[in-house]
């Protein structure tokens, strides 16, 4: 049996993540600090005769890091995946974002990836993969998101610099998300979409969490092994796109300054 780690994986991609692993057949644990969250999860899967375990922890917090690492090799031993899927925003620059805020996103989306691949090292299997989950905000951005736009561009640096450091042992690939709907995992209303969010998508939709959960499974798969150091835009071309003032009936009303 195939052992996958998730981080954040009680709610939205991270969710989809463990789902569709435990669905393969995969022992899968996963950490998330929302304990009502991870414990609704496990029970969900577990009640499908799914081999899923959480671990209700803060991975800003190393102490926690350490703590599921070494869960984590308790419960596999060796680990045929680890997807880092957890990351949170604090706004940025217009918001006021303190220092300290600041660098807690970092240590969320950033140095627990990293911690976790330090503690995990010896124990990966043969042939195992990691999975960041990136951002297109690592490309782009809106206005106030310097928090989360740093830990995305961050772990999509991250990523290449371990493929490199584990080259012959770990694979390590990310994937950077665009819009993605995570509003049923999140126990939200479902949303009604205008035309114009669906028709700035190439592919004519907004995104799923089992659009971005497929793709982990497939960069997992041992046969796609020529993959390695790449970071995989999923968002539907939407930042492909290029609009002009006056294009796509698109004007642009604000100032030089």
């Amino acid at each position: 049996m195939k052992n996958c780690v998730v981080t954040g994986g009680a709610r939205g991609i991270g969710k989809e993540i463990v789902t569709m692993f435990a669905a393969a057949g995969c022992r899968v644990v996963f950490i998330d600090r929302d304990r009502e969250a991870a414990l609704r999860t496990q029970e969900e899967l577990q009640a499908e005769n799914r081999n899923v375990q959480a671990f209700v922890g803060d991975i800003g917090n190393e102490a926690d890091v350490k703590e599921f690492a070494d869960y984590v090799i308790e419960k596999c031993g060796k680990v045929n995946a680890l997807i880092n899927n957890a990351c949170i925003s604090a706004g940025g620059l217009l918001s006021g974002c303190t220092g300290e805020a600041f660098t807690y996103v970092l240590r969320v989306g950033v140095t627990a990836p990293y911690l976790l691949t330090l503690y995990l090292k010896e124990h990966f299997a043969p042939h195992a993969s990691i999975v960041n989950i990136s951002s297109t905000r690592a490309f782009m951005s809106q206005k106030d998101t310097e928090s989360y736009t740093a830990a995305k561009g961050g772990i999509t640096a991250l990523t290449h610099a371990l493929a490199v450091s584990l080259s012959g042992k770990v694979r390590v690939n990310a994937i950077a998300p665009g819009w993605i709907d995570t509003w049923e995992s999140h126990d939200l209303p479902e949303p009604e979409y205008a035309w114009q969010d669906m028709a700035q998508h190439p592919s004519g939709r907004v995104g799923t969490p089992a659009d971005i959960a497929r793709a982990v499974l497939f960069l997992c798969d041992d046969k796609n092994d020529f993959i390695n150091g790449e970071t995989i835009r999923i968002d539907g071309g939407m930042s492909r796109l290029m609009v002009y003032h006056d294009d796509c009936g698109w004007k642009y009303e604000g100032g030089l300054g």
